[in-house]
């Protein structure tokens, strides 16, 4: 019922979330900040990326190679290098990517930054860590701005997300899912492609779960 309930309103929250951030917006972690465009997936109420930037918090990642796949407005990948993390970010949205290297260049953090539609523009790297806060809302985005949020109608961005990754995959490769989103049909859509899911935490956060999900080839 609480699923239920939570899809009928997500219209509603959106909605609240857009007009919010009609103003460019600043978002703070550990002390490094980033300005949210309108046009960027914004962290400040949606609570995946507070999850994952904690998760990584108590991590040696010095000297790793790392990326944030779908990187929005940045902060993972500037805290990842704050860490002392070889740090890659990319994403489809150029005002997001333009935006990260002027954050990058304030904070005095090497950041390459990349657009790349998933691994187009990637080819050539590999990764120790790869970090994915995907979209997950079955729905067909309209914009670059609605791509971090709608994964198409099919489920097309999973589809061939996990039709690449197999290629790319890095001894850790972590995917963060509400409990919002078809999870179950996510995992069958990996399975297909020799992908595993194994779930490494758990976290309820105002009565939502996320679970952040180790992805491995099978």
């Amino acid at each position: 019922m609480l699923k239920k309930i939570k899809k009928i309103i997500f219209p509603i929250a959106k909605l609240a979330f857009d007009t919010y951030h009609l103003k460019h917006r600043n978002y703070t972690y550990e002390g490094i900040e980033v300005e949210i465009s309108s046009e960027v997936f914004p962290p400040h109420f949606t609570i995946s990326t507070k999850i994952l930037l904690d998760y990584i918090k108590p991590l040696n990642i010095t000297n790793k190679n790392f990326l944030e796949l779908g990187c929005g407005s940045g902060i993972i990948s500037l805290f990842a290098a704050s860490k002392g993390a070889k740090v890659t970010a990319s994403d489809i949205n150029k005002i997001a990517i333009n935006a990260l290297k002027d954050a990058a260049s304030k904070n005095n953090f090497d950041v390459d930054v990349l657009y790349s539609d998933l691994f187009e523009n990637l080819s050539e790297k590999q990764f120790d860590y790869i970090i994915i806060n995907p979209p997950y809302y079955p729905k067909a985005p309209q914009s670059d701005k609605e791509r971090a949020w709608f994964c198409g109608e099919n489920f097309e961005y999973f589809k061939e997300l996990f039709a690449q990754l197999p290629q790319y995959i890095a001894p850790n490769t972590w995917m963060i899912l509400s409990e919002d989103c078809e999870i179950e049909y996510i995992k069958q859509l990996a399975i297909k492609n020799g992908l595993i899911f194994e779930l490494l935490q758990e976290k309820s956060v105002v009565k939502e779960k996320n679970y952040i999900f180790s992805i491995h080839n099978s």
